[in-house]
């Protein structure tokens, strides 16, 4: 099996003993492989490469972990950087959800202005490890978990040799939210979703053999007006029955706009702030099963749970030992894969995946109903991606503009100026606001 040397870069993270379990669960699919763990919080990462080591060594696994906070050195000799970090943490998380309620927007991680400030921080990172991957580890590859995962791509893709995919669950756990809202059993559900990541959409569904969507009707009359908790779930129920395409339930921000909108301005807390709060428990608890011989990670205690970042996991495998598995990937859309976008445009699609590499299935085109939002969402996503690889102030207003939860240019104008001087820090010295 695979023995390579793979670059974490986000080893010090919350979510990295959930990754490094993770690839301890599949551990004999990288045998002898060396991890280098590489983050800016030494503390964090000696806790990470500790629980790392015990948990290999008590389930048998043979590999070799290390960290550091040297970047150049972290990606020295590499085949492969796992790359899923958060520039700014989640203080500048929390600042791309809560200063764009003040003007109106929605205020959300990887979507509308949030998405762009996120995007902008996490490409200036990239790029950095793109300027120095040539020099010390020439052959790497990028599988990449940073969001926003596709404008992350798209920016690397566009400027760089460096071959990089990027992987989200979203193909993967979208269908079953309809599925469970409309009552259904998600395991008979099957579902094809195409489009940019966060923004897919089904371009065929069954349910046990039959056509679905008749199934869904029945099921949103039946249950629109009866009271629920699982008020995002419905929306995304009452979504797919409108369009005849079952979404992204991130979708809910676009067509339910209004609602999500009141709700978060009403709300006390950010989901950010929520997740700072309970960072020390997350915290403590790794601290906790560092002095352990036989650590074992608490599900409810573990920042995304024990089983983080597998599907990239499985991608690397599946590469690196010629298995021919099939996943959803991001990639160009070379030889227009996906009818209705530009070759060189980054877009979610499923495929498999050998030592030659990933390869889209034929996708059928999008339903027109979704068509045109979609392709709306892969511009701006390249605006976005321009604007943070080598842009200014003015591409980056031009890209929160073209943003369909941004409604007008005025708003973003002022929008990204104030977001860029609160996060200044973060961001190179082109993109901040005039003074």
């Amino acid at each position: 099996m695979a023995s390579i040397k793979i670059a974490y870069l986000g080893g010090g993270s919350s979510r990295a003993p959930g990754t490094m379990a993770s690839f301890i669960h599949h551990g004999a699919e990288f045998e002898g492989s060396e991890f280098v763990l590489i983050d800016l919080d030494p503390d964090r990462l000696e806790v990470v490469r500790t629980i790392t080591e015990k948990m290999a060594a008590h389930a048998g696994v043979n590999i070799s972990v290390r960290a550091t906070t040297d970047l150049r050195e972290g990606l020295r000799d590499v085949d492969a950087v796992l790359s899923s970090y958060r520039p700014g943490g989640f203080e500048a998380r929390a600042l791309d959800e809560r200063i764009p309620l003040k003007h109106g927007v929605i205020g959300q991680e990887t979507q509308g202005p949030g998405g762009l400030m996120m995007a902008l921080r996490s490409i200036n990172i990239i790029k950095d490890v793109c300027a120095i991957l040539p020099e010390v580890a020439p052959n790497a590859r990028i599988f990449n978990y940073t969001n926003p995962v596709n404008i992350v791509a798209q920016a690397v893709a566009d400027n760089s040799d460096i071959p990089i995919v990027s992987f989200c669950e979203g193909p993967i756990v979208f269908p079953p939210v309809v599925a469970r809202a409309a009552g259904l059993d998600p395991a008979k559900l099957k579902a094809t979703m195409a489009g940019v990541n966060h923004n897919c959409w089904s371009t065929e569904a069954t349910y046990d053999g039959e056509d679905v969507f008749p199934i869904l009707r029945e099921r949103w009359e039946a249950l629109k007006d009866q009271p629920t908790e699982n008020v995002g779930g419905m929306r995304a129920l009452h979504l797919a029955v409108a369009m005849n395409s079952i979404p992204a339930d991130y979708f809910n921000y676009y067509f339910f706009r209004d609602e999500i909108l009141r709700e978060r301005q009403l709300a006390r807390t950010t989901r950010s702030e929520d997740i700072m709060a309970a960072l020390p428990d997350y915290w403590e608890h790794y601290r906790e099963q560092a002095t352990k011989d036989a650590p074992e990670l608490d599900q409810a205690r573990s920042r995304g749970g024990i089983h983080e970042l597998e599907l990239a996991i499985e991608a690397m495998s599946a590469f690196y030992n010629d298995t021919g598995d099939r996943l959803p990937f991001n990639v160009p859309n070379t030889g227009g894969v996906l009818p209705g976008f530009d070759e060189t445009t980054v877009v979610e699609v499923w495929g498999t995946v050998d030592a030659k590499g990933f390869h889209p299935d034929a996708q059928k085109p999008l339903p027109h109903s979704v068509l045109g939002i979609t392709q709306h969402l892969a511009e701006y996503q390249i605006l976005a991606a321009r604007a943070g690889w080598d842009g200014d102030r003015s591409d980056a207003v031009r890209a929160m503009a073209a943003h369909p939860l941004v409604p007008s240019l005025t708003v973003a104008e002022a929008l990204y100026d104030e977001m860029a001087t609160a996060q200044a820090r973060w961001l190179p010295q082109r993109l901040h606001p005039a003074s």
